[in-house]
């Protein structure tokens, strides 16, 4: 048929009163009216409504109390196929509560060599992407199942276990939970094996789990991160498995390095230098935001700014960033350089290498094109430290010597 959707009018009867499109996979609530799934299940679960829409009255929050509609399903798939429209599939039966207690029930009851078989029922459950599902996943008790599975399994079963929890997404109580006295040392035994031995997917799951995890933690879990932590968020970043796991280990190190002795912890493990080659490599905005906020935060101890001059293009890519990327970035890259200075002030060696890499001559442009505000001051600051050496250096332009603030 060459009439097009635009001019083909749906019948009102065929239309989700909440989103107001046709609907795919029509349900009838205790109300007598009938929703599109995915409409009334993000209205009761993600909302947190416990009325119908239309009526007002109350609704019990459950989806076994949805009644497919299969006789409206029908209707509109034919009169999909009537009018060229896309015809919609039939959509598999809704997963219910009472399903997902038996599959557990029967997987805690059986050896541990036949629990692949329950946890792949799981797994196909997690990925049907239903609200409902994940609801009634989280009711029924599987992430304390999954946690057990992932704390005292084999590698298998405990890569299944981890795809599953990554699947469901952990609310901030389980989360927090997983951290709780009771939970935390076997939970983050078993990630750092994963970490360590685990295959890439797996790998990238367990950062992204770890991320969440210490995003509710309490700050003594903070504190007493292990050097091997660090260790393995470094080696994250380094084999780039995917760009959710390099973001997810950014914002780790982002968390975590504040704490405690955790700044020496992530320079004695290597950090300073991965992100380094990080920022030599990447130009996407949040990432060159986080990798610089985590070097400020190293280079604030000692053992991290001796790993940035160590490396090669530490302070040179440093410098290049500001004015380059955004403003954020340009704040933590003067930050950085700051550092730098105030602890290099009789080193000849680091005070010549910031001439000839080019900070000089950014500084002097950031008084150029700042007006005001704290990294303004803080160049004024890193010039006015090294001016003996810098001010009447070949290396500043003609045109920004000008800039070059007096002693």
């Amino acid at each position: 048929m060459e009439e097009s959707m635009e001019e083909i009018e749906i019948p009102c009867y065929f239309l989700c009163p909440i989103s107001m499109q046709l609907m795919k996979d029509p349900v009838t609530v205790s109300t007598g009216i009938t929703y599109d799934r995915s409409s009334i299940e993000k209205w009761l679960f993600t909302c947190k409504n416990s009325t119908c829409p239309v009526t007002k009255q109350t609704l019990t929050p459950a989806t076994e109390y949805f009644t497919p509609n299969h006789t409206l399903r029908r209707l509109i798939q034919a009169w999909c196929t009537l009018n060229a429209h896309d015809r919609i599939p039939t959509p598999k039966p809704a997963v219910g509560r009472s399903q997902i207690l038996k599959i557990l029930e029967q997987a805690k009851n059986s050896p541990e060599s036949h629990q692949m078989v329950y946890l792949h029922r799981l797994k196909s459950i997690a990925g049907r992407n239903e609200i409902s599902s994940r609801t009634h996943l989280h009711a029924a008790g599987a992430v304390e199942f999954l946690t057990s599975v992932l704390t005292k399994s084999d590698a298998v079963s405990r890569d299944e276990a981890l795809s599953v929890l990554h699947q469901i997404e952990l609310s901030d109580s389980e989360l927090k939970k997983l951290s709780s006295e009771s939970n935390y040392c076997g939970f983050m035994t078993s990630l750092m094996k994963v970490l360590e031995t685990g295959n890439d997917e797996s790998r990238a799951q367990a950062i992204t789990l770890l991320k969440s995890v210490f995003d509710v933690a309490d700050p003594e879990n903070l504190i007493g991160s292990k050097p091997e932590l660090f260790k393995q968020i470094t080696r994250i970043l380094k084999d780039k498995i995917s760009p959710q796991a390099t973001k997810s280990a950014l914002k780790l190190l982002v968390e975590l390095s504040p704490w405690g002795r955790n700044r020496i912890k992530a320079a004695e493990g290597g950090a300073v230098a991965a992100l380094v080659e990080m920022l030599l490599e990447v130009s996407e905005r949040r990432v060159c935001e986080l990798v610089l906020t985590i070097l400020d935060q190293l280079c604030g101890c000692a053992e991290g700014r001796a790993e940035l001059l160590r490396h090669a293009a530490g302070v040179a890519v440093v410098s290049k960033k500001i004015l380059r990327v955004s403003r954020v970035a340009s704040e933590r890259g003067v930050r950085i350089l700051c550092s730098i200075s105030k602890h290099s002030s009789g080193n000849t060696k680091v005070v010549g290498e910031m001439m000839e890499v080019g900070v000089v001559t950014k500084l002097c442009l950031v008084l150029q094109v700042e007006r005001s505000g704290k990294m303004k001051e803080r160049a004024k600051e890193i010039l006015r430290n090294h001016s003996r050496v810098w001010k009447d250096s070949s290396c500043i332009p003609p045109h920004l010597l000008s800039s070059y603030p007096s002693p």
